[in-house]
């Protein structure tokens, strides 16, 4: 999961609520500093799984700096947003319909500059099934951060199912303390600081166990949809770390290809750059984003 370097909202930065034709969705939305150089448009940003709005704060005042209006989301039954109580609701399809609904939203309270979508992770797939269904829409380009062409390596499918097979038996406590004791193998959870441990814990039990299952059976099922992406007529943008434990990165490298993307691979980076690398990855960003991305809406 990603792990920001602080909650502090940066300056020209809000927290509210986008207001939708599918309903209304958590936000922190980072306005283009007064001081930018020009204004290029607005990027919303989508979290992977088990992640939230708070995955891009490092992003955000890089970005605004340069002149992007930046909304990073809560997706339905993630953190704040909230969501109903069954499965169902949180099936692909309806999860993409609502990145169509919050593009709506943005393009009509927008300022007529491009409008940029990006996926992390789980939130590539989602975009993607966005995309597919509505076509090019308003967007603007497409970037695929740590989001890979199909299902999660064999590895993670393991540690995924353990997931969807004790969810539905534990309170969203009793599961966190169990995938605490998950990551003590791989990681020491005690060398978080504690105000990253509390933000931790506090969206993971705000999340609806209903969207972690939904969409962890996601993460293991997806189809290869390379191909069907490939002819939707955007500038796409695939961006990982050096080394990725969901998609193994000459798996990133080949899907770049297939889809004619531009393709950045940020050193020193792994699963999540927007937190470990944010700095390189704005700058990833903004050159695409102010690129090829503005570019195509002309």
């Amino acid at each position: 999961m990603s792990r920001p370097t602080s909650l502090d909202l940066p300056e020209h930065t809000t927290a509210h609520r986008l207001e939708t034709a599918r309903g209304s969705f958590a936000v922190l939305d980072a306005a283009p500093a007064p001081n930018a150089p020009a204004r290029h448009g607005t990027a919303l940003l989508v979290p992977g799984f088990t992640g939230s709005k708070e995955d891009f704060l490092d992003l955000l005042a890089p970005l605004s700096a340069a002149g992007f209006r930046v909304v990073a989301i809560d997706g339905r039954g993630q953190h704040e947003s909230g969501g109903p109580r069954e499965e169902a609701a949180y099936a692909q399809r309806e999860l993409a319909a609502d990145v169509t609904a919050q593009g709506a939203a943005l393009e009509a309270a927008g300022d007529g500059g491009p409008l940029h979508l990006l996926g992390h992770s789980l939130g590539g797939h989602i975009v993607r099934a966005a995309l597919l269904a509505d076509g090019a829409g308003p967007w603007a380009s497409l970037t695929l951060m740590s989001s890979g062409p199909a299902e999660i390596a064999p590895d993670q499918q393991v540690r995924t199912q353990l997931l969807i097979d004790h969810l539905p038996t534990m309170d969203m406590e009793t599961a966190w303390r169990a995938m605490r004791a998950l990551d003590a193998d791989r990681e020491d959870p005690a060398a978080n600081p504690d105000w990253l441990d509390d933000f931790l814990h506090r969206r993971w039990v705000t999340t609806a166990p209903e969207q972690l299952i939904a969409t962890a059976r996601q993460l293991m099922t997806e189809p290869d949809r390379v191909g069907e992406l490939a002819a939707v007529p955007l500038p796409k943008l695939v961006l990982s770390g050096e080394v990725d434990y969901a998609w193994p990165v000459p798996q990133l490298d080949a899907m770049a290809e297939r889809l004619g993307a531009r393709r950045v691979v940020i050193k020193g980076a792994e699963h999540s750059p927007n937190a470990e690398k944010p700095a390189e990855t704005a700058a990833a960003l903004i050159a695409f984003w102010a690129g090829e991305g503005a570019a195509s809406s002309k």
